[in-house]
């Protein structure tokens, strides 16, 4: 059940987003090496991209992967954050899709994030890349906004999929409360 006022902590919610970024910290650094690893002993070398294969790399390795892993950790248990945090998604209606499409929205910013530096390295940061970079970062911005101030605490994201994040487990919320 969805709830009109979402009384969820602000230290929970930061909590969360911590350890959800250390998660996504790690799988990139061991992205990283891998790559690195394959490019330095598979292919002697780096090789030269276009833009297009940069972009394309990026999107199928790094946004992607992260979009699914967490709409299926979503849908299951929750993200390790939530589970830290003893929060947990709730669905108007439970299906893998609907997480699928809250993670696509809010996975959102940070592919236009990368299409945006991308094109910049590409074209000594023209217009087009400013402007991906100013609606990467405004994005980021209303859904964080979205998901403290409202009285839901409902981003985009959820709004569209039909879902919201929760408490999961009260004894944590009340071990942060009092701190």
């Amino acid at each position: 059940m969805l709830l009109k006022e979402n009384r969820i902590p602000k230290k929970l919610r930061l909590l969360e987003l911590f350890v959800d970024y250390l998660f996504i910290c790690s799988y990139l650094l061991v992205l990283f090496v891998i790559s690195i690893f394959f490019y330095m002993f598979v292919l002697d070398g780096i090789p030269n991209f276009s833009e297009w294969q940069s972009q394309l790399i990026a999107t199928c390795f790094s946004v992607l992967p992260m979009i699914f892993i967490f709409s299926f950790l979503d849908f299951s248990k929750g993200s390790f954050g939530k589970r830290r945090a003893g929060l947990m998604v709730c669905f108007d209606q439970k299906s893998y899709s609907a997480s699928l499409i809250r993670n696509t929205i809010k996975f959102l910013p940070w592919e236009l994030g990368h299409i945006a530096t991308i094109h910049g390295m590409y074209t000594n940061y023209d217009k087009v890349s400013i402007c991906l970079s100013f609606l990467s970062l405004t994005c980021f911005l209303i859904f964080l906004i979205m998901g403290t101030l409202r009285q839901d605490k409902r981003h985009f994201g959820d709004l569209l999929a039909g879902t919201q994040v929760q408490l999961g487990i009260p004894s944590i919320a009340s071990e942060f409360e009092q701190v």
